[in-house]
């Protein structure tokens, strides 16, 4: 946590606060979703309560939390109060461990007749060697909790849709994983903050054992790995359990799936874990193929001298770089996150069937395929066969 109480308390500011970003992000996407539904469909969406109907996500909170406290009378009560918790946890700390910038440096000063620092500072919760592990792992740990809601319930639809997500997230969590194989033996490393400094400057490859740059291109895995993001985003969809892998929550089969019993605070903690495994997987589509917090073509020592040359005090620079990159970040997060929106009133539900045989017979397939071909492709080029 720290080397003293400053850097403690830092630190365990850092994680309410991350926290506290991906509960008010949840709002504000609901809004953009209702917007961004009705601009597809041609129609006005929420425009009565405040402008732009900004202020009726202040009238839903109200709503949720003002909601009659329910629980079906043959509910197994424990497992019925903890699944929206544990759909909950998941997100918030797999969130926490992505690097969403570059690290705050600061300096050693006195306070209280006492040195304090120097302090490095990342802009993250905790800074995990093992990144990929413990996030693929604690978010596959999101399908407890619709597992836990569906038993919980005693009701058929909500078991109905929690044997359904089930099956689901094992069928695509094997996809998943193997398309993010071909990254790992791209930057042979789990470390997110490594795969993002590697992804700096102008493309740079080795060719038969020779390095090689194309200076127009970014240094962004997308470009090594076209197949694998393309795998790895469709099988997010799935994960978390949006269109078209709605299924679990399929309103004209199952009502609404492993929910359908909730309301209140209770649901409202179970959409903020779905739109925090959004985030989670937006934010790995940025960290694993397009650059992290780095801006094409520029490293952020070139940013920090252009600040500089701006004006901007040594001093201030790196902070200046710091706040910029998390800019630039939350942007690729807020894209990928509007394509989330963008295909969920788009693309129609597919049929169990077919969402069964996508996974297993042509994402599981490809994504086998697409690990040997990068590790055939690493081996050639990486060699110098003269």
């Amino acid at each position: 946590m720290g080397q003293d109480l400053v850097e403690i308390s830092i630190n365990a500011i850092k994680l309410i606060v991350l926290f506290l970003i991906m509960v008010q992000a949840v709002p504000v996407l609901v809004w953009v979703e209702r917007r961004g539904s009705a601009f597809i469909q041609n129609r006005l969406g929420p425009n009565r309560v405040g402008p732009l109907g900004l202020t009726q996500l202040l009238a839903d909170a109200v709503k949720f939390i003002m909601k009659e406290e329910f629980v079906p009378a043959k509910a197994r009560a424990t497992l019925f109060y903890m699944a929206p918790v544990v759909g909950l946890i998941p997100g918030a700390l797999a969130f926490a461990a992505l690097p969403l910038s570059t690290p705050l440096e600061i300096g050693a000063f006195n306070l209280f007749d006492k040195t304090w620092g120097p302090y490095i500072l990342e802009f993250q919760g905790y800074h995990l060697g093992l990144g990929i592990v413990f996030v693929l792992g604690v978010s596959s740990l999101g399908a407890y909790a619709l597992l836990m809601a569906g038993w919980g319930s005693s009701s058929k639809y909500s078991l109905l849709g929690a044997l359904r997500a089930s099956a689901q997230v094992i069928s695509y969590e094997l996809a998943m994983g193997l398309a993010l194989v071909g990254v790992l033996i791209l930057y042979n490393t789990f470390d997110f903050n490594v795969m993002v400094d590697a992804q700096k400057g102008p493309l740079t490859f080795m060719f038969f054992g020779e390095s090689m740059t194309i200076g127009f291109l970014p240094n962004w895995g997308i470009f090594y790995q076209p197949l694998g993001a393309l795998l790895f985003f469709a099988a997010t969809f799935a994960e978390t359990n949006r269109l078209p892998f709605d299924l679990p929550e399929a309103e004209s089969e199952l009502v609404a799936g492993y929910h359908t019993e909730y309301g209140g605070m209770k649901m409202l903690m179970f959409y903020i874990g779905e739109y925090g495994h959004m985030l989670v997987a937006s934010a790995l589509m940025s960290i694993f193929f397009f650059g992290g917090y780095n801006l094409p073509l520029i490293s952020p020592e070139q940013l920090s001298s252009i600040f500089i040359e701006m004006g901007v005090a040594t001093n201030w620079a790196d902070v200046a770089v710091s706040l910029a990159l998390f800019g630039f970040m939350t942007l690729k997060i807020a894209l990928f996150m509007w394509i989330f929106i963008w295909v969920r009133w788009t693309l129609p539900r597919f049929r169990y069937d077919q969402l069964m045989s996508l996974g297993w017979k042509v994402m599981l397939p490809w994504a086998l395929g697409n690990t040997v071909l990068t590790m055939i492709v690493v081996f050639i080029m990486r060699t110098n066969w003269s």
